[in-house]
């Protein structure tokens, strides 16, 4: 299937416009975002025309139909996708998103971005993704696990341990994975572990990734400052979005001595500028199922929060939060992508033209694919490593891709994501050119 023939970018029912995700009416969908982005680090390095033109195309789109039965008997039949973009350096590697806005294009979108993450922190793999058009807070768990285990059978095909690695991603956890987990090794006969990650460390998750792609950000963060010859102690963050990125990278950035003054999740913030405390508003949201209504701070919105005067603003909710429309209004020094794609490309002009630092997602929120590649690496050799070695090289990894990223940008007048996006981009086209083309 040929993008432009099969809508991806197209606009009807495009992720841009019904996501959520606070884009403008008239603003380009994910799709489109990610194939700017290509298209400008293509233009950057000189990319041969034939290698750009298989690099914006999907590999593979699947689409099937998840008929599940409900708990009162009636059969509702749900769609879900999954998208390998390319393989040029190893199996697919990306999460299984639930969600009511899913679409195809969002999850091509999202296929291509691991693509280019897996290769900016130099990690055996290609992207890929999955979704479901599911709000999966409005079905039981039965309900949960009949949808969950109907479409891994739909992609049974398609995944296995060297082919394609599922992971959770927005709607979906470890118990989500533990379900598609059993349901390959059932079909195949014997436990297979290594088909998925981000699953129980009870049947070999790994130690650590729960908290990684939030853990990866703030090493990310970090190392910018050494670099910068700044200090963490008494710097401000907002963090929009408070789930599991969003949650631990509230936590993290507390404990390295960050003031955390705003978060927020789809039902509303909480600010204070003298401070709040990450794990009182954990417990709340836990509680009461959103941190809007936490008492330690006046009512903001997820929109407010991104004009707050911060150090740092973390976007860890959808894509597409910071737009045309926005930028502009963005008080922060250093935007930190906790998300996948929160800033548009409009957006990104606009603050580089303001100062503004914007460490990219391909960069800054890599930790989960990280451990998940570790995870994957301690299934498939039947050896574990405690937390603290996962965290260790975690670190090592994440500020090794951090100064590689840094060094092009300095080498050549780039901003983060481009630079980011040109190693990344150049790492695929290079596996390309010497694997060559079959037949």
């Amino acid at each position: 299937m040929r993008n432009g023939e099969m809508g991806l970018g197209s606009g009807a029912g495009g992720a841009g416009s019904g996501s959520g995700s606070g884009q403008q009416g008239g603003a380009r969908g994910p799709w489109e975002q990610a194939l700017a982005q290509l298209d400008e680090a293509a233009l950057a390095i000189g990319l041969e025309d034939d290698l750009r033109e298989i690099l914006r195309q999907p590999k593979r789109c699947l689409v099937v139909s998840v008929p599940v039965r409900m708990d009162d008997g009636s059969i509702r039949v749900f769609e879900g996708y999954r998208v390998h973009h390319n393989l040029a350096r190893g199996p697919a590697k990306g999460g299984i998103r639930y969600h009511p806005a899913v679409t195809l294009e969002e999850v091509a979108a999202l296929a291509m971005w691991m693509t280019w993450k897996c290769a900016v922190v130099g990690i055996p793999y290609g992207g890929a993704k999955g979704g479901v058009v599911v709000d999966p807070r409005e079905l039981s768990r039965g309900e949960l696990e009949r949808l969950t285990r109907r479409y891994a059978s739909e992609i049974l095909p398609f995944i296995g341990p060297e082919q394609d690695i599922p992971a959770p991603d927005v709607g979906t956890d470890e118990q989500v994975m533990a379900w598609i987990m059993d349901t390959y090794s059932m079909n195949v006969g014997h436990s297979v572990p290594a088909v998925v990650t981000g699953k129980p460390v009870s049947i070999g998750g790994s130690l650590g990734r729960a908290a990684a792609t939030a853990r990866g950000a703030v090493y990310t963060l970090l190392a910018h400052l050494r670099a910068e010859g700044e200090s963490p102690v008494g710097k401000t963050a907002v963090i929009q979005g408070f789930g599991n990125v969003g949650g631990w990278g509230a936590r993290l950035l507390a404990r390295e001595g960050f003031r955390v003054v705003a978060v927020s999740d789809s039902k509303g913030g909480v600010y204070n500028p003298s401070g709040l405390d990450p794990e009182a508003v954990l417990a709340h949201k836990r509680e009461a199922g959103t941190v809007a209504s936490f008492p330690g701070g006046d009512a903001v919105s997820g929109e407010e929060l991104l004009e707050l005067e911060a150090d740092v603003l973390m976007p860890a909710a959808l894509e597409g939060q910071i737009h045309e429309g926005n930028a502009s209004k963005v008080r922060a020094r250093v935007v930190l992508e906790g998300a996948n794609g929160p800033t548009t490309p409009e957006a990104d002009a606009i603050l580089e033209e303001r100062g503004v630092t914007v460490l990219p997602d391909i960069l800054a929120n890599a930790g989960g694919v990280v451990v998940s590649y570790f995870e994957w690496v301690q299934d498939l050799q039947a050896y574990f490593w405690t937390e603290e070695e996962v965290n260790q090289k975690l670190r090592r990894v994440m500020e090794g891709a951090y100064l590689d990223v840094r060094g092009r940008a300095e080498e050549k007048g780039w901003r983060f994501r481009l630079a980011a996006m040109a190693l990344a981009v150049g790492r695929v086209a290079e596996a390309m050119r010497i694997r060559g083309l079959y037949p």
